[in-house]
């Protein structure tokens, strides 16, 4: 089982997708936060729901999707740089910050060259192209 989690864990942006859904989870939770604590109320709570939702959500689709990973990452650094003036500071700056490094994280993300091995006889597999009186096995 822990072999399967690694390889799955390795064939995604991983890393990226936790920090963008974290960032994402601490704007969502700044405006629930104890009348002492939050800077803004009211209103101004709605954006800082809205791009938390957005960063969590781009952060699962990194994970589960890891081909959207360019978009969920451009997506992702836009609502954390949005998050800095709409949204308590992004969050007191750590949104923000998680944001940025998780959307960067998941836009530079490349998965690994010959990950998956080659069926036999699939195309691009060594042999595939030969024909069966080229000296290739049959």
């Amino acid at each position: 089982m822990l072999l399967t989690w690694r390889r799955w864990r390795r064939a995604r942006p991983f890393w990226g997708g936790l920090a963008a859904v974290l960032a994402g989870a601490e704007l969502c939770a700044i405006p629930l936060a104890p009348l002492k604590i939050m800077l803004q109320q009211g209103i101004a709570g709605i954006p800082s729901v809205l791009m938390g939702l957005v960063m969590i959500v781009m952060g699962l689709s990194a994970w589960f999707t890891p081909h959207y990973r360019g978009l969920a990452g451009v997506l992702t650094v836009l609502c954390a740089a949005a998050a800095l003036v709409m949204s308590n500071l992004g969050g007191f700056l750590i949104g923000t910050v998680l944001g940025i490094l998780g959307g960067s994280m998941m836009f530079a993300w490349q998965p690994a060259p010959g990950a998956a091995p080659a069926e036999p006889g699939a195309p691009g597999a060594p042999g595939a192209d030969a024909e069966p009186g080229d000296g290739a096995p049959a």
